[in-house]
């Protein structure tokens, strides 16, 4: 069943996956809580998100869908389906819980972990189609499917200090930033090993457009409703803007190597 090219691949998209967990030694370095460091990694966090959005998921998105449909209705398509990923944001966004913002400093509390929740959904999902994306490079070209294993190990690093720093510093907890960590970063490798069982015959450049454009949206919205303004809300507004764009500007620098 799980030829030597297939063993290559899901091996390749594991080691992609699992690189998001370097983001933890972050947290091993930085024990001690400071509110000015929270408001700095909430900030990376959000930049993180829209330049993945913009400089990686929606051009792969746009390339994709255009090679199926044409130029303009590439576009078009990839926009709909971007405005499908925000809708579908905003829905998941009514059944986590809010806490009220007049509950003071145990607010922010409970909605850093909230944000760090949330960043882990938006992770994995996005986490997800690379699986597929590194498994099918892998199984064809060793060549290829290193470059891409590379290139996807640089940028989740830093994807995952934008998880595991919320979930520590809302808990206390390494071993829950350690897990949530993990949790979204196993959606790369289980996206690999449902592309090998599953979906290798119906995966086509239409289908994974969409999924690039969807979870762009899905990201978008969370960077912008959630981190950014989470952010900013330890007072510290100037120190949340450089981390964002310190964030937008490291992730096209990962795509060096």
């Amino acid at each position: 069943m799980f030829d030597d090219n297939s063993v290559r691949a899901l091996i390749l998209s594991f080691i992609a996956g699992m690189s998001t967990l370097i983001g933890t030694l972050v947290v091993f370095i930085v024990k001690q809580r400071s509110e000015k460091l929270v408001s700095a990694s909430l900030g990376f966090a959000g930049g993180v998100m829209i330049s993945v959005s913009f400089t990686d998921l929606l051009p792969n998105a746009n390339e994709l869908l255009q090679s199926y449909s044409g130029e303009k209705i590439g576009i078009i398509l990839s926009t709909i389906f971007l405005l499908l990923g925000v809708v579908i944001a905003g829905g998941l966004d009514r059944f986590v819980p809010h806490i009220e913002e007049q509950q003071g400093e145990d607010y922010k509390h409970q909605n850093l972990f909230r944000v760090g929740f949330v960043s882990t959904l938006a992770i994995g999902l996005h986490n997800f189609p690379e699986g597929i994306a590194t498994f099918m490079a892998g199984y064809d070209n060793l060549a290829l499917g290193l470059s891409i294993t590379l290139a996807i190990a640089m940028h989740n690093i830093p994807e995952g200090i934008s998880v595991a720093m919320p979930i520590y510093f809302s808990t206390g907890s390494i071993g829950k930033a350690f897990k949530y960590t993990f949790l979204s970063g196993i959606a790369e490798p289980i996206g690999a090993l449902l592309a090998f069982l599953i979906l290798k015959p119906y995966i086509n450049d239409f289908s994974l457009g969409a999924i690039f454009s969807v979870i762009s949206g899905i990201m978008l919205y969370i960077a912008i409703e959630e981190l950014i303004p989470s952010s900013r809300q330890y007072g510290y507004i100037r120190t949340a803007l450089i981390s964002t764009f310190i964030g937008i500007i490291l992730m096209p620098l990962t795509h060096i190597l």
